[in-house]
């Protein structure tokens, strides 16, 4: 009988799992670690018979939805348990006293396009374990219920709300689901309605379930923007040209199929395309748009096959003083405008790679058309071309200076590159506004600009004061004094 007691005992004693033994409470600590062991040791025996469950796990995400993640949930639980284990070294035996564990999910995340993507019917849980809840399990006997209860869909709403721990697998039926849906809705919380509408694909087995569903949301407006947005957002692109389809939004499915082209890498295949695009059933503003990407993207091609040609053959010198720091496709206009001007700024308007060629094509505005190519000639220090671009002739031949931009803004881009001071004053000279004058004269100091404009003002005091910022015995202090002495005469004579 001794004999069968020792072999009992040495099966205890060599037993990886340990038994609870509620006698020994000075052991309380590792009792609990062996018993979190002991549960996520279930994991094997319990996810076969958890498949077919739908669990929400506030903030809200369904779990196996498209942002759980059982590497964070695992560290989540960690450190729930190392809050719970502080506690108990303070003294604490009570399991009431346990911090409850916040999940740190939110639906926000899927928004960001966070996580993995799941195709429109496989949205159900397939994949979890005891071991994600093993925090949970060691709640109070009277939370249980938490997990098993028939709560009704506005109770279920409610603790989701809360961010309560609830189980959605009695609400099998579209029906039901619709029911918790309206309950949802009228809760007015973004992140439940889309927990509910995870739920909903798994309802839908063939196509006549499908368009039952897409009926369904027509008249559920604010659920049916949320889907909208999370299939988006999420990429299930197939899905939601059915869903657009099925609701006679023909631009919103043009525009969806026109986004596809971000996700193709070769030039050749996305300029083919786009050219396929031009025909889908667009707004007419919209169709404009497509066609001048398509053109551009063309356009291009074209320049970057050439220019890679000369740039490797060594036969321009723009090419070799400046060498390209990038490729020209799938660039911008503005950006593919600032190229031309900066490389090919004097070519025949015949040309593709023509600045003038491309404002006529694209209808670009003079405002911008000044605007950027003043920045890429003032970067290769061609004063000449700026001046040339900001000099407009009449009708009776006569020149003058003119800037769509403003000439304080022409100064401004000049002397970020470096432009001499008599250059700056040349354009300073011209802005019309005395105060924005003397302001952005004195800002770069072009002190002839500031001293004429206080002479004309006839400003003594001004100018005696601007006499104390200028260099002691340079040219700009005795054109001061020759202006003081000048005002003094005509005072007395």
């Amino acid at each position: 009988m001794s004999r069968a007691r020792a072999d009992e005992e040495e099966y205890w004693h060599s037993s990886k799992f340990r038994a609870f033994t509620f006698d020994d409470e000075d052991d309380e600590l590792s009792q609990l670690k062996e018993s979190k062991r002991a549960v996520n040791s279930l994991r094997d025996i319990v996810d076969d018979d958890d498949d077919d469950l739908e669990r929400v796990s506030w903030s809200g995400e369904p779990v196996g939805s498209i942002s759980w993640s059982i590497k964070e949930t695992a560290s989540g639980s960690t450190a729930s348990l190392e809050g719970r284990d502080s506690s108990l070294q303070k003294g604490s035996s009570s399991y009431a006293a346990f911090p409850k564990q916040v999940s740190s999910y939110s639906l926000s995340s899927l928004f960001k396009g966070e996580g993995h993507h799941i195709p429109y019917g496989q949205m159900t849980l397939t994949d979890t374990g005891v071991k994600n809840y093993a925090p949970e399990l060691r709640r109070p006997k009277a939370e249980y219920k938490d997990y098993s209860s028939d709560w009704s869909p506005k109770d279920t709403v409610r603790r989701m709300q809360r961010g309560k721990v609830c189980s959605l697998e009695r609400f099998r039926s579209l029906q039901d689901k619709l029911v918790l849906l309206d309950e949802a809705v009228a809760g007015h919380d973004g992140n439940v309605i889309t927990a509910v509408m995870l739920t909903l694909p798994t309802c839908t087995k063939s196509l006549s379930l499908v368009e039952i569903l897409f009926r369904e949301l027509e008249v559920r407006q604010v659920a049916l923007c949320h889907l909208i947005h999370f299939l988006r957002e999420t990429g299930e692109q197939k899905f939601l040209l059915d869903l657009l389809r099925f609701l006679d939004r023909t631009e919103e499915v043009a525009l969806s199929q026109y986004r596809e082209h971000l996700n193709i890498q070769d030039v050749e295949k996305r300029r083919e395309f786009l050219k396929g695009c031009i025909g889908l059933p667009f707004s007419v503003e919209d169709t404009s748009h497509i066609q001048d990407h398509y053109t551009l993207l063309e356009r291009q091609i074209i320049i970057e096959a050439n220019d890679r040609h000369l740039e490797m053959a060594g036969q321009s010198e723009i090419f070799r003083k400046y060498p390209r720091k990038a490729s020209i496709l799938n660039m911008p206009l503005v950006t593919t405008l600032f190229y031309s001007c900066f490389y090919h700024y004097t070519e025949a308007e015949g040309m593709f790679s023509s600045p003038t060629n491309l404002k006529k094509t694209f209808k670009i505005p003079d405002k911008q058309y000044v605007l950027t190519a003043l920045a890429a000639r003032a970067k290769l220090r061609a004063w000449d071309d700026v001046d040339a671009l900001l000099t407009t002739k009449n009708w009776l031949g006569y020149t003058k200076k003119k800037a769509p931009i403003g000439f304080h803004r022409v100064v401004e881009i000049l002397q970020r590159n470096s432009a001499p001071v008599q250059v700056l004053q040349e354009y300073v000279r011209l802005v019309e506004d005395v105060e924005t004058r003397l302001n952005v004269a004195t800002k770069y100091k072009c002190h002839d600009v500031v001293i004429e404009t206080y002479r004309d003002l006839r400003d003594r005091i001004q100018l005696t004061a601007y006499k104390c910022k200028v260099e002691r015995g340079s040219a700009e202090e005795e054109k001061i004094n020759s202006i003081l002495n000048n005002m003094v005469r005509n005072t007395f004579s």
